[in-house]
This record gives C-alpha cells, structure tokens and sequence, in this order.
C-alpha cells in the first residue's frame, strides 16, 4: 500500500497550503479507505463466485463488453503509469545515493542511473508468480517504512529552517491555481492499493462460514494503519521544515547526517524494486494472454523473455526522456488513480447494490464520485503544465 509516492506529499503539502492540505490528505485517507471496504465486500457477493480481477467485477456490474472497455484500459494506464514513475525514482535514488555517498565522485547522469536500475528489472520480470516474489514484498513493506520514518525524522533533526515560508510558491495567480490541481494528484498517486486488492484477496482461502472477506478486512485496517503512521508525518513534519522549498522528493531536500540519508535512499530503490515487479505482473499476464488468444502466438518461453524485456525497456524509455518526479505524479495520480482509486467501485456498487435514494449509502457514494470526477479532470491538467515547465528547462538525455 505505502508507495514511493509518500516522498511528493510535503511538495503535494506546499503546493495546497496548511488548510486545504490537511483536509485532502484526511479526506482522502477516509474515502479510500471506504472504497478499499466496497471492493472487499464485493469480491465474493455472488455465492460460489469470486471475481479475483478488477475488470471481472467491472464486467459483472456494466455487462460484457462495456466492463471491459471502461476497467482495462484504466487498469493499464496505472500499471504502466507506475513502472515509468518508479523507474524515475529509482534513478533518482540511486543516483542521490552515489552523490551523498561520494560527493567529490565524478558526476554521472541521470540517464545513466535509471538504466542501472531498469537493468535489474530485466532479470526480475522473468520469476514466474506472485509467491516467488513474497520475499520481495515484505523486503518492500520495512523497507517502505523505514524510509518514511526517516523522511520525516532527519526533517525533525534538522529543525526549521531559518527564512522558511509556507506562502504558496508561485508569483502568479495561474501558477498557484495549476500547482493546487497538480498537487491533487500527487495525493491520489500516493493512496493507489486498490489495483491489486482483488488479486490479492484471491489468493486468500474461503469457505462460506469463513468467507475471506474477514481476514482480507483485517489486513486492510492493518495496512491504513501503517498508512497513516508513514504518510501523515512526513506530509506534515516535511512541509513544517522545509515550507515551501521542500523538493518534489523529500529525501532530495535531506543532506545530512550522510549516511542516514544514504540508507534512506538504498531503501527506497529496494522498494520500488519491489513495488515495479507487483504492478508489471497483471500487464504482462495481459500481454501475454492477447498475444496467446487473439494473435495465435504459440505461448513458448521465448514469446515471455521477448514480451517482458520489451516492457521493461519501454518503460525504462519513456522514464529517461521524461524523468519529472513530480509532474508525472500529478498527471498519473489524476488521469488514472482517481478513477480506480476514488470512482469506479462506488459506481459499480451503485450498479450492483442499488442503494435506496438519498440514503446514506447512496449519498456517501454519489459524494466520492463527484469528488474524484474533479479530481480526474484538474489533476492531469496541473502535471501535464508541470511536465512542461521542467521540459522547457531540461536538456534532454543529458
């Protein structure tokens, strides 16, 4: 759940101010958290059936046809979207590390870090399933909150700095109103479990005394626990030190003590090593089952290798030419969070429950829509003119 996306939120924080700040980090932790509760209710409403795919349950609720077309292509744009971000921070990590570790060292750019880094996902993406990267998994969750807790902690260590301002950033009138839709979607980007919730509760058993919606609840609260505990301070603790100077990256603002930050940032290419392997999974089962069904490839070790190589060397592509931390999160977080994240299981619980008019249920549901429907339209608009603001100042591949 706790993805590398916790490192925007004292950017996302400077970008919306102290009130407006607060009250879409709460927000969206109590929404999210509502809409995580529907679609682990949802998975086994139907006795005898599981629906143990995002899309399965978006076919159940819209028909056939319809549910394919709105789930999958969502579906994929937050799959990818992810891999070329992590791919981003991966780089930036580990070239942080190099520069912290050896600060009289040669220069060495970006480019060439976030090759290091796809360089090990071209190993990694050929394991077979899910269970054979549970080591992975755990590595990334103490890792993931290592790093945050020491995000937040050197920030405290550090003290306030002297001329700190927590006025918005930007001069201009357009400037702030931009900032604040990009800064959405960093948020969203930030609380983004809810792809993978179903597969996960798939690999749960059930019976129907013990359906697995009980222990697969119970992890959830576990996890929006520890949710809280990461996000929560270093969204605070970040923005209180660093006001509106914090970095799109909060490990980038932290210079000492060295090798704190060092370890900090190990943890983070670690994690996202991890994260990128949980999200590349369900794209290349997809790949691979429309190359198989629809195009008649014989499904031989060699269609894998070649399928999975190229993935990874498009993402790794589109990650180099465009390495914005920060604006790719807004646009991402936006365009294709919000939608799964905030939406989409209150429609669908709208489709298949029906819920009395204007009653609770119906109106809490009809709130997050419209929540999130703003969210998806301003978020992407933000990123996308932050994407373009550091392009026109970038070198490319430099």
């Amino acid at each position: 759940m706790v993805g590398a996306g916790v490192l925007s939120l004292p950017y996302a924080m400077s970008e919306l101010g102290w009130g407006p700040g607060v009250t879409v980090l709460v927000l969206s932790w109590i929404i999210t958290l509502y809409t995580l509760w529907q679609m682990v209710q949802m998975h086994e409403m139907v006795p005898g059936k599981r629906f143990d795919r995002y899309h399965e349950l978006g076919q159940y609720a819209f028909g056939e046809k319809l549910g394919l077309y709105i789930v999958v292509p969502q579906q994929l744009i937050v799959e990818v979207g992810v891999n070329i971000v992590y791919m981003v921070t991966g780089g930036k990590s580990l070239q942080k590390f190099h520069n912290t570790v050896c600060s009289d060292c040669k220069k060495i750019k970006l480019t060439f870090f976030i090759m290091i880094f796809a360089s090990v996902h071209f190993v990694l993406s050929h394991l077979p399933n899910f269970n054979s990267i549970s080591g992975v998994s755990l590595a990334a969750a103490v890792m993931s909150l290592s790093y945050s807790t020491i995000a937040w902690a050197a920030s405290v260590h550090k003290g306030v700095q002297e001329n700190v301002e927590y006025g918005y950033k930007s001069s201009t009138k357009a400037g702030t109103v931009f900032g604040f839709f990009n800064a959405l979607g960093d948020v969203a980007f930030a609380y983004a479990g809810h792809n993978v919730v179903l597969e996960i509760q798939a690999t749960i058993p059930s019976t129907p005394e013990k359906p697995s919606k009980g222990p697969m609840w119970r992890g959830v609260i576990v996890a929006y626990i520890v949710v809280a505990l990461c996000y929560f301070p270093v969204a605070l603790v970040g923005y209180w030190i660093f006001g509106n100077g914090v970095e799109d990256n909060i490990l980038i603002s932290l210079e000492k003590p060295k090798w704190l930050i060092a370890m900090a940032n190990m943890f983070v290419v670690v994690h996202v090593i991890g994260s990128y392997q949980i999200y590349a999974m369900p794209v290349f089962d997809m790949i691979e089952t429309v190359m198989v069904k629809k195009l008649n490839f014989k499904p031989t070790r060699m269609l894998r290798f070649i399928v999975r190589n190229i993935y990874v060397a498009f993402t790794m592509f589109i990650g180099i030419t465009f390495p914005f931390f920060g604006g790719l999160l807004g646009f991402f977080g936006g365009f294709a969070f919000a939608p799964t994240t905030y939406f989409l299981p209150c429609i669908m619980w709208l489709a298949i429950y029906k819920p009395k008019k204007f009653g609770l249920s119906w109106w809490a549901n009809w709130i997050c829509i419209v929540l999130g429907l703003c969210l998806m339209i301003l978020s992407p608009i933000g990123g996308l003119r932050q994407i373009i603001l550091d392009a026109k100042t970038y070198k490319f591949y430099s």
